[in-house]
């Protein structure tokens, strides 16, 4: 199940790699240059712990204690600078044989062959590799030094290339691997990453990415995301993906930079990568960064191999700064006879412009003039429209009711009905009720035209100020006051006589309601008139 999700996960990454194209690399490099910019703080929070520990050595303790120290300095400086590592290595072995303790000088071998290795010194890692005993030997001791016989191999069939001699120190290499492997705990980080490469080495892509442990695991140090990163991207490489190598090898040397190791090949390799894509500009620091770390480690391998490459990207770029600055003088001849031409037709364009913005803003203000006088008609013409056939319909109502009144009256008379009967035939008529169905028709038919004029008149006010109608009120009277305005019945005469009050009562309406609300007095009717018809 684990290679089935590794898998998934690894295709997942290249597929967005490839999807996203060279805006997902740009990313990727922008943090690393940030981080490169930081590198001496990074240097300086190691330096401090080193002398951190330098200060905790025993004034008076065992040798074994002091073994212990000098194995923790070991490991302070193993990734950081060579002559420190190895002058520590070289006092675990003394202390090992002083103490006549095989395992303690097995130990220093080890340790003194890997950062040999490290600073491509075959010849002498070779010398101790060939002479530790490792029989009897812890097995984490043993896992440390298959894997280090295995590097050594590697790392040989690397450097020599050679048809007849890289196989076999291939084999050797990986015969070596399978030993620590059966050592190893196989779930954890370590087994999962050389598994993966084991099966790398053998032709098995799939199968190594499958099995290659997730680089977004949270339990991972910033170390071993490095040297995966590192050993994934060389495999997308290889694979010809890449947009992906690229990304891991940037985060590989992100991580080294932030644990201040200079035994790296991250930077080294990415340069390499972007060289042969093009990007000599990026490519030349990080070549340059990469001889920076070779130096102050002490690599010798790595600086041979930097020396290599580093004249062939800097003779790249100088080519291809000076092509663009041959380029850069022709277009430069060229621009200013275009800016020559340009300016003058800028003075003549400037002022046709000058002139038809004079004409276009005469036409839009027209325009808008015209659009308003024609939403204003249309808003009219709605209102007509509405009220006239209110009005039509309600006269057409009154009059049927006069024609039936004077039919009743024309029979009393012709019955010599008594004035009591005439006063019954009065007092039916109730003129509060036909007023207050005055009123109702009038709000149907205004709230028909503008549906929305109760919320906007409502956000004019406070929540404790708004109007709260009663059930079934379409209108109260401080709205109906404003509905008429509304549809442009101003006059407070006019409404008072519609609204059967007096002017003054009007008027006390429309100035406590004004004084409620969130507006100027001044601009308050000129908000109700702003109120959209539907």
């Amino acid at each position: 199940m684990r290679r089935i999700f590794g898998g998934l996960f690894f295709t997942l990454l290249s597929l967005a790699a490839h999807a996203k194209g060279k805006p997902y690399t740009d990313s990727i490099l922008k943090v690393l240059n940030q981080t490169i910019e930081r590198a001496g703080a990074y240097d300086s929070i190691k330096i401090k712990k080193i002398d951190s520990i330098r200060r905790q050595m025993p004034q008076q303790g065992s040798q074994e204690l002091t073994y212990n120290y000098y194995q923790e300095l070991y490991e302070a400086y193993k990734i950081f600078n060579f002559d420190s590592a190895f002058s520590y290595g070289s006092k675990m072995q003394q202390l090992g044989q002083q103490l006549n303790d095989p395992v303690r000088i097995a130990n220093a071998k080890v340790k003194l062959g890997f950062i040999l290795l490290s600073s491509g010194m075959f010849m002498e890692a070779s010398g101790y590799i060939n002479t530790i005993d490792i029989n009897g030997k812890p097995d984490e001791l043993r896992v440390e030094y298959f894997k280090l016989k295995s590097r050594f191999y590697s790392d040989m069939a690397a450097y020599n290339q050679d048809r007849f001699f890289s196989p076999e120190y291939m084999r050797q290499a990986i015969a070596a691997m399978d030993s620590a492997l059966q050592l190893m705990d196989s779930t954890g980080f370590e087994y999962r990453f050389h598994k993966a490469e084991q099966l790398y080495k053998r032709g098995d892509i799939l199968g190594a990415l499958a099995t290659f442990p997730n680089l977004n695991d949270p339990g991972l140090t910033e170390r071993q995301v490095a040297v995966a990163a590192c050993s994934l991207g060389s495999m997308y490489q290889k694979n010809q993906q890449r947009d992906t190598a690229i990304y891991l090898m940037a985060r590989s040397a992100i991580a080294d930079i932030r644990t201040s190791t200079k035994e790296t090949m991250a930077a080294y390799t990415l340069a390499t990568f972007l060289f042969e894509l093009g990007d000599i500009k990026t490519a030349s620091r990080y070549i340059e960064r990469a001889m920076t770390e070779a130096v102050f480690y002490g690599a010798r391998q790595r600086k041979v191999m930097v020396s290599n490459i580093l004249p062939i990207i800097e003779e790249e770029r100088i080519n291809t700064a000076e092509q663009q600055n041959r380029s850069l003088i022709i277009y430069a001849a060229i621009v200013t006879v275009l800016f020559l031409a340009l300016v003058a037709m800028t003075i003549i364009v400037f002022r046709q412009i000058r002139k038809l913005k004079q004409a276009q803003q005469a036409i839009t203000q027209a325009h808008l003039r015209q659009q308003e006088a024609n939403n204003q008609l249309e808003e009219a013409n709605k209102i007509k429209e509405e009220y006239i056939g209110y009005f039509f319909h309600s006269n057409a109502k009154y009059i049927g009711k006069i024609e039936k009144i004077k039919q009743l009256l024309e029979q009393k008379l012709a019955e010599s009905k008594s004035a009591t009967d005439f006063r019954f035939l009065i007092n039916s008529i109730n003129v509060r009720q036909e007023r207050d169905e005055l009123f109702t028709n009038f709000d149907r038919v205004f709230l028909r035209i503008f549906p929305h004029f109760v919320d906007e008149f409502n956000k004019l006010f406070d929540a404790d100020n708004k109007v709260q109608l009663k059930e079934n009120e379409l209108l109260n009277t401080d709205l109906r006051i404003f509905a008429l305005i509304r549809i442009g019945i101003t006059d407070n005469e006019q409404i008072a006589r519609i609204l059967e009050y007096s002017v003054n009562t009007i008027y006390a309406y429309k100035t406590k309601i004004k004084k409620r609300s969130l507006v100027p007095n001044d601009e308050f009717e000129t908000r109700i008139m702003a109120i959209k018809a539907l």
